[in-house]
């Protein structure tokens, strides 16, 4: 072999390793993806999504159940966009030149308060809707009152608790700079 050849050969050996330690990574980052799915999944709680349970309802049953469901959810919608809009609001003013804790505290509390009677309302509908239904439907569909979180969860890493210092209040650190 030449030197030119064996220069050509060792840069299509370079080439091909990196592709195959490439491969392997990505193929290492979807495996860890795929058991932190198959994890989440094992967790207690809301093991499928309703509407998945619905869809395997009789049909009659199914469509009355989706009907009801909707309507509950349609009744609760002000009271979320109220709470959203609420907290937006807040977010807008801790943001301003001059910050008004008073309002601040009153914005965060109406949020709450219309989530709270957002939520209330969409699990008063669900209960009137599994009311309706035989034992073993409302058994399929009870996970519908769990307040499960897995998906959120899964995007945040799991932080330790550590409580917020505050901060000096402005009025003293004016009277301790020289």
């Amino acid at each position: 072999m030449t030197s030119r050849s064996l220069k050509i050969a060792l840069a299509v050996s370079v080439a091909l390793n990196v592709f195959a330690l490439a491969a392997g990574g990505a193929v290492w980052v979807a495996r860890e993806k795929v058991e932190q799915r198959v994890a989440e999944a094992q967790k207690p709680g809301r093991s499928e999504p309703v509407w998945d349970v619905i869809e395997r309802m009789d049909p009659a049953v199914r469509d009355q159940v989706k009907q009801r469901l909707r309507a509950s959810a349609m009744q609760a919608r002000p009271d979320f966009e109220e709470a959203r809009a609420a907290r937006r609001e807040a977010i807008a003013l801790t943001g301003a030149e001059t910050f008004d804790p008073v309002a601040v505290a009153a914005l965060l509390e109406r949020s709450r308060a219309s989530e709270a009677r957002g939520r209330s309302r969409l699990e008063t509908g669900a209960v009137e809707t599994l009311n309706q239904l035989s034992p073993a439907d409302r058994k399929a569909l009870a996970p519908i009152l769990s307040r499960h979180k897995a998906k959120r969860d899964a995007r945040k890493p799991e932080k330790a608790e550590k409580p917020i210092a505050p901060a000096p209040p402005a009025a003293a650190e004016a009277s301790t700079r020289p």
